[in-house]
């Protein structure tokens, strides 16, 4: 299973999610541009000595990702969705996709998604930090994946 970050807006979110990724053993891919420094030093304080466990790619663009991302559905966590990801059945190759904090993404990677899941949220709420709706599905799709036992 792979986090993927769509061109991410805030330091400090990304090196939060680089962070769980290297905790929870899931690799991360960073689709670029970023809208920082990718070696920014509150990327780095919020990664902390983390970093170093974390087993993540750099991809330069969207084209980039697309040619040499690993094998495996591409799962897009977006507002614009119709599936809760509590209905949806993930596997152990699936790439969890989240967009930028400020845009989302494009409707031409909306469309290259394999899936499209929301979190179900009571109104007027519109959306959540990404960071935290990261690490719901990815705790989501880790348990039903069996992630969490030691002996897999």
């Amino acid at each position: 299973m792979r986090l993927v970050l769509f061109e991410p807006d805030i330091p400090q979110n990304a090196g939060t999610l680089m962070r769980m990724a290297a905790a929870l053993g899931v690799a991360l891919d960073i689709v670029e541009p970023c809208g920082f420094i990718l070696d920014d030093r509150r990327l780095r304080r919020a990664g902390m000595d983390y970093l170093d466990l974390l087993d993540w790619t750099r991809h330069s663009s969207w084209a980039a990702f697309r040619r040499d991302r690993a094998p495996g559905r591409l799962v897009l966590l977006t507002t614009r969705a119709a599936l809760p990801y509590t209905d949806f059945a993930f596997r152990p190759d699936d790439l969890i996709m989240v967009g930028r904090e400020s845009a989302g993404v494009p409707d031409d990677v909306h469309a290259a998604a394999d899936a499209r899941l929301l979190i179900p949220l009571k109104p007027p709420a519109r959306s959540l930090n990404v960071a935290l709706a990261a690490a719901m599905v990815l705790g989501e799709a880790l348990r039903q994946c069996d992630a969490f036992r030691e002996d897999v």
